[in-house]
């Protein structure tokens, strides 16, 4: 019994930053988020220097699913810590009308970028591989999406997937069996 009683109070007491605040665009502003000057290419460059792997958050203002991202997973210190640790983030608007130089090199608005990426869904998380030809666009070279709000768990379990390189493994293991693993793991007590 005291066992359980420890591992509730754990899990309630788990380490949890403060949720990122409101930017001007009504977005949310976590620390671990690059303001550049949303030139894709020189943004894959400057995350490659770094030894990061470039992300692209597509968010809205009043985006519900954003709000509970930031406020109920992005503020996990666990979480935080990997992006801030293995990932360049760079935000956009979907509405937003801030310049943005796809990877192909045509120079649009934001809005216009999630139009042409065929993203609908907010938040949506574009992850880029280290190189992107020049005849892609983002959405085309994107090794994988991640389509809205998830928990902890599987946000973490996609962050790690993406920057271990899985999807280039010679396996059966995509991603949701990687994921299934990993839920089998943590409620087995191993994470290794």
């Amino acid at each position: 019994m005291k066992l359980i009683w420890m591992t509730f109070l754990g899990l309630l007491f788990a380490p949890v930053l403060a949720a990122a605040e409101l930017g001007d665009d009504g977005l949310h502003k976590a620390d671990w988020m690059r303001d550049t000057f949303k030139d894709l290419r020189e943004d894959l460059g400057d995350a490659n220097a770094e030894g990061k792997r470039l992300a692209v958050f597509m968010e809205q203002r009043g985006c519900i699913y954003c709000t509970k991202m930031h406020e109920e997973v992005f503020s996990r210190a666990e979480v935080s810590d990997y992006i801030r640790d293995n990932f360049f983030v760079v935000q956009l608007n979907l509405h937003g009308d801030t310049e943005v130089i796809d990877f192909d090199g045509e120079v649009l608005t934001e809005k216009a970028a999630a139009r042409k990426w065929g993203l609908l869904f907010t938040p949506s998380i574009l992850f880029m591989p280290e190189d992107v030809p020049e005849d892609k666009t983002a959405q085309s070279a994107a090794v994988a999406m991640m389509p809205g709000a998830f928990g902890v768990g599987t946000t973490l379990d996609m962050f790690t997937w993406v920057n271990e390189k899985r999807y280039e493994l010679d396996s059966e293991e995509d991603f949701q069996r990687y994921h299934a693993r990993r839920i089998q793991e943590r409620q087995n007590g191993s994470t290794d």
